[in-house]
């Protein structure tokens, strides 16, 4: 599975864990909401630092996110 979609099904596996919606985590990325649902589809790479942003808000590392790891 290509790195972005990895990414896009992690985030709204983690989302819906925390029962967020999408427009909420697109507030606290500062972005719209139509941008989050880009990401959360793969369709979207994203800055390292909006990576790292997403990391320390769900408490697990950026390895996890990018599907390089299974330990969050």
């Amino acid at each position: 599975m290509e790195t972005l979609q990895v990414l896009g099904g992690r985030l709204k596996e983690l989302r819906k864990e925390r029962g967020l919606i999408q427009r909420e985590l697109a507030d606290v990325l500062k972005i719209t909401d139509v941008h989050y649902r880009r990401i959360e589809a793969g369709k979207v790479n994203i800055p390292t630092l909006t990576l790292c942003t997403l990391a320390d808000y769900f408490g697990v590392t950026t390895e996890y996110l990018l599907g390089r790891s299974d330990q969050r």
